[in-house]
């Protein structure tokens, strides 16, 4: 008994549809499962931060301040300049990366150094 496979390569001619009748000026319309608005995958990824940027402001408030707090900082401005839709969310994500700024110098002042404990 013998079992053969059969594979198919995609080929130059294989590339999606467009709409019958469309002249050499006119835009290509694509066929389904193709994507034409790129808009909307950087609407989402814009979301992506600014919820990232929330998470990282209020994990920083407890731990590790000095790096979550620009990375909050950072990601809420890029989401931001990008135009999320979700524009309250980073902004709290850039007032909680302040507020771990805030908490660093803080505890710095108080302490004389970067390191500090929960007992006190």
């Amino acid at each position: 008994m013998t079992l053969t496979a059969s594979v198919h390569c995609r080929k130059a001619d294989d590339r999606p549809a467009v709409e019958a009748g469309a002249g050499p000026g006119s835009e290509p319309v694509a066929t389904a499962g193709t994507r034409t608005d790129s808009r909307g995958d950087r609407t989402r990824d814009a979301d992506g931060l600014a919820v990232a940027s929330f998470v990282l402001g209020l994990v920083g408030l407890l731990v590790m301040n000095i790096l979550l707090g620009p990375a909050a900082i950072v990601m809420a401005v890029v989401a931001l300049v990008r135009s999320t839709s979700r524009r309250g969310r980073a902004f709290l994500g850039l007032a909680l990366g302040i507020a771990d700024l805030v908490v660093l110098a803080c505890l710095v002042t108080g302490s004389g150094t970067v390191s500090w404990n929960f007992a006190g």
